[in-house]
């Protein structure tokens, strides 16, 4: 630096000057720290900070130093200025102030910082706060405060920061944020912005804004952003909003961000194929709906940690180029469509610890390059389509803390080898793949794990549980479902949090278990050969013993009088011996969701109780002996998803209440019973229905015309209010994967379990049911499947069936439909199941491919003629099929046929010569005659074939 010798001392007497001003402000505040220089605080000032004390209800032991004889400039959060003793700051976080704050404060006029965050402060948002002009830091987050935040904050226009974190607040526009110029630090969190449709733009006009926080604040617009102005943005937070669009364009345009959490926000589409975040250390796209490929721009992100974006439907394979993210510590790509094999550059990444590839459609192997993150905590490829053995040098990954290869097609066999090293290993998920455990008897293993499933395995012990379980003291999750495992459960078992040991051939009783209170117990026992006595087990959250052998009542276990209440969600004891009547205590379950008794010997009425079950998503109850009619107390079930009542002995009609009060009803299915009387309209109010299943009872009247108000089987789209509102923390996706069905389709009687949410049908089958098909059904373009046979249903078939185009399976036989096969069934490409037989439908059949692959036995019966069938359409007057019956020709006919019966009993020798000489010469009357004699065999063929199949059903 060249300077005039003038000038160079000027420049260093200021700077002289300058460390000395520093070094005495520095010794000034060490003074007033140790009590060298006694600064007293303003006294209005200290009697505003007693007032705060003195109006909490019962002040923290944090506020114990604000005595009146002390300098409150001494006391703990209060900072004051070092040489006038005005109070600066106020530092309350978590001080567990419990009443309102009053408007005193106000006499803090210099206060700079006020932290209130964390406490317990009740009232309205005070107005008030908009006042303290000099403040530069103010945090309210979950303060206590309720209402909407008043725009007198927008006067504080020295904030830096500011925190109003809380779900208990509300803003109906953010423009009063307009006035904070120097706002950098933005948190609000949980605050209610629903109505803040412009917020977008409000928060693009804060220039100097770094960190911005608008987590679960129920935002659902995102209005266009011409200019990025907030270009300075380091952290983003949108996450678990309710946005449904396509993510901006724009927020992948900052350069200088850092932080992005979109998780959880119902952003739809691709993820942006262009981007400038090329600093980005954090980014969070999980748990929306984003469709596209992986986009290229990701791997160039150099400085990245984390990249979570599981939870969506990204497709494509994993780019080799993924090698090139070296930084990465945390790569999670849980539950999406990703196929082709793990790239071996994955390898390259040494610094990962947590590798999610699970719930893909991954393929191949287990590359070998990844024996080389050495670095790595958790081992995620659960749920794929990998082959091939397990490497021996996973072992070797000794700071594995948990692996997770479940639900795979692994094979071969896994020893010592595979598991000796893993020392910190506590999470151990392999079930349900092709891999047999080959270890020493007295294999003692280096680790004590808390979860380990080896469902499906080969254990290599025989039919015995393996002895080296024993060692494992800190069992909490045990899976040794479908293992081929038999004898008795030994008892320090029973005492595992959640065990599963479906599946197996465990025999003997079932001891009362002990839960402790607030324990999550899980217990599956299902598909065993356990016999005796239902046990007590008094609050097991999740129960299923179901398909063994146990037998009698279970009024012991459900009624035990030492408990008040239980707070078992799933209860499941289908397919066991048990009888007698239910006991009528179902008041005490008010968080059970699934009730399994189906397949039992039940006798007796349903309880009215059980309508208590407030929570009840599913009640099965079929294969009993239940008797009386269906309890009008299950009308306060309003969230259940599921009714199977099947197979009983009830009897009454349909209650009129079920279309109303169960507005989220997905599946009805009241079939073999005594039911009766008509199908009521309401029904029509279950606008979720997947399937009705009413088949086998005494329903009489005609099919309702409203079946078209099934708007989940005129589009499946349909969206229902959000399962978690009603559910609890059961999901709609858990709930589907726990239920089953069985529905008469394509002609046998189907499980339908897996696949059961894409499920929809129809049977009214084997009723009394008479008039026509209504028109409306055809609108139900997304049914699936359809049975009316056995019943009395006359007219001609709706002529727009083909434009149900996803149904499968149609079954309209044994009625009394009359005219032609509408042509519109040459369009129906998915039908792989049809029966028209034994009605009265005549001429051709509509000419397809579909239709020609069809047995003949769908059309027999009936006067149609064309392939399938054999018999030749040139002999039929085509005139004669040209068009359906209408009504005057049926009447016609039906007029004919009474003369005719009234011809043939005037005598065999006067009537039948007369006949026979009237058919020789009369071509329509011998068409009529052989009409009435085919519906005669009809009319007493479907007659004894109903007596038949009730006299089998009882």
């Amino acid at each position: 630096m060249n300077l005039p010798n003038s000038k160079m001392l000027t420049a260093l007497e200021l700077l002289s000057a300058s460390f000395f001003y520093l070094f005495f402000f520095s010794k000034l505040n060490y003074c007033s720290c140790v009590g060298d220089v006694m600064i007293v605080c303003q006294e209005i000032e200290k009697q505003a900070l007693l007032d705060l004390k003195q109006s909490q209800e019962n002040p923290s032991n944090l506020l114990s130093s604000w005595a009146d004889e002390v300098n409150c400039c001494n006391w703990k959060g209060v900072v004051c200025n070092n040489f006038t003793g005005h109070v600066l700051e106020l530092h309350l976080r978590g001080y567990n102030l419990n009443a309102k704050i009053n408007s005193s404060l106000l006499n803090l006029n210099h206060l700079r910082f006020l932290d209130l965050s964390g406490n317990n402060l009740s009232g309205k948002f005070p107005s008030f706060i908009g006042l303290f002009m000099h403040l530069s830091y103010l945090n309210l987050s979950n303060a206590g405060f309720h209402g909407t935040i008043p725009h007198t904050v927008g006067n504080l226009s020295n904030l830096h920061t500011l925190g109003l974190e809380s779900s208990y607040l509300t803003a109906d526009s953010l423009d009063w944020l307009l006035g904070l110029h120097q706002l950098q630090h933005l948190n609000m969190n949980g605050v209610n912005l629903s109505n803040a449709r412009n917020w977008a733009q409000v928060i693009n006009r804060l220039p100097s804004l770094i960190e911005l926080h608008l987590q679960s604040c129920n935002l659902n617009f995102f209005a266009p952003v011409d200019v990025v102005n907030v270009t300075s943005l380091t952290i983003l937070d949108l996450s678990k909003n309710e946005f449904h669009s396509v993510v901006p364009q724009w927020i992948f345009q900052l350069s200088n961000l850092i932080y992005l959490d979109l998780s959880h926000s119902n952003f739809e589409g691709p993820i942006p194929s262009e981007s400038n975040t090329t600093n980005l250390r954090h980014s969070d796209l999980s748990f929306n709906y984003f469709y596209s490929t992986i986009p290229d721009w990701l791997y160039s992100c150099q400085y990245l940690r984390t990249i979570d974006f599981s939870g969506n439907s990204l497709d494509g394979t994993l780019s080799n180029n993924i090698g090139n993210l070296s930084t990465v510590s945390t790569l999670d790509f849980f539950q999406n469509l990703l196929s082709g094999k793990i790239p071996d550059s994955l390898g390259n990444i040494t610094n990962l610890k947590h590798l999610t590839l699970e719930k893909n459609q991954l393929t191949g192997a287990i590359p070998t390059t990844l024996q080389k993150l050495s670095s790595l905590n958790y081992f995620g490829l659960s749920r794929n389509k990998l082959v091939g053995n397990i490497p021996e040098w996973l072992g070797q990954l000794s700071k594995l803390d948990a692996i997770s290869i479940e639900d795979n097609m692994f094979v071969g066999v896994v020893n010592e080898n595979h598991l000796g090293n893993l020392t910190n290993l506590e999470s151990l998920f392999a079930s349900r793949n092709h891999l047999s455990l080959k270890v020493k008897p007295d294999w003692v293993p280096p680790f004590q794990l808390s979860i380990l499933g080896l469902g499906s395995w080969n254990l290599g012990s025989g039919s015995q549980i393996p002895s080296w379980l024993e060692t494992q003291k800190n069992i909490l999750v045990l899976d040794l479902s479908d293992t081929g495992l038999s004898g008795t459960v030994p008892n320090w078992m029973w005492e595992i949090r959640i065990l599963n040991l479906s599946h197996n051939n465990f025999h003997g009783h079932i001891p009362d278990v002990n839960v402790f209170e607030d324990d999550y117990r899980y217990l599956s026992l299902s598909s065993n050969r356990f016999s005796g006595p239902m046990p007590r087990i008094p609050d097991a959250s999740t129960l299923d013993l179901s398909d063994n052998l146990l037998m009698g009542g279970i009024t012991r276990f459900l009624c035990d009088p030492t408990n008040a209440t239980y707070n078992i969600i799933m209860l499941f004891l289908g397919g066991n011996k048990l009888s007698g009547e239910l006991p009528d205590c179902w008041m005490k379950f008010p968080e059970l969701q699934f009730l399994d008794l189906g397949d039992n010997n039940f006798s007796g009425r349903i309880p009215s109780s059980i309508g208590g079950l407030s929570s009840l998503l599913s009640l099965n109850l079929y294969g009993n002996k239940f008797s009386g009619q269906i309890p009008d107390s299950l009308m306060s079930c309003t969230y259940v998803r599921k009714i199977d009542l099947s197979c009983n002995d009830l009897d009454g009609n349909i209650p009129t209440w079920m279309g109303t009060s169960l507005p989220y009803l997905k599946f009805l299915i009241l079939s073999s019973n005594r039911l009766s009387g008509k199908i009521p309209s309401n029904i029509c109010y279950l606008k979720g229905l997947h399937i009705l299943d009413l088949s086998n009872n005494q329903f009489s009247g005609t099919i309702p015309q409203c079946v078209d108000n099934f708007t989940a089987m005129v589009n499946t789209t349909v969206s229902e209010k959000k399962a978690g509102d009603e559910e609890g923390f059961i999901s709609a996706v858990f709930w589907v994967m726990m239920e089953s069905v069985f529905f008469t389709a394509k002609g046998r009687r189907m499980q339908y379990d897996t696949i059961l949410s894409m499920v929809t049908g129809i049977d009214l089958s084997n009723n009394n049911l008479s008039g026509e098909i209504p028109n409306e059904l055809a609108s139900l373009k997304e049914l699936r499947l359809l049975n009316l046979s056995g019943n009395h249903l006359m007219g001609s078939i709706p002529k727009n069936i083909g434009y149900m185009k996803e149904l499968e399976s149609l079954d309209l036989s044994r009625n009394s439909l009359h005219g032609e096969m509408p042509s519109s069934f040459s369009i129906m490409s998915s039908l792989s199941s049809l029966n028209l037989s034994y009605n009265n439908l005549t001429g051709m059949i509509p000419e397809s491919t579909q239709i020609r692959g069809f047995d003949p036995s769908s059309f027999v019966g009936n006067s149609l003629c064309g392939p399938p069938l054999t018999n030749n359409c040139s002999s039929y007057d085509p005139t004669q099929f040209s068009k359906p019956r209408d009504e005057d020709d049926h009447e016609d006919n039906d007029s004919e046929v009474l003369w005719l019966y009234v011809f043939i009993s005037l005598g065999y020798t006067v009537g039948l010569s007369t006949a026979c000489t009237v058919l020789i010469l009369k071509k329509p009357w011998r068409i009529v005659f052989f009409r009435l004699v085919e519906d005669m065999w009809d009319v007493v063929f479907v007659y004894f074939y109903i007596k038949w199949r009730r006299l089998r059903s009882l």
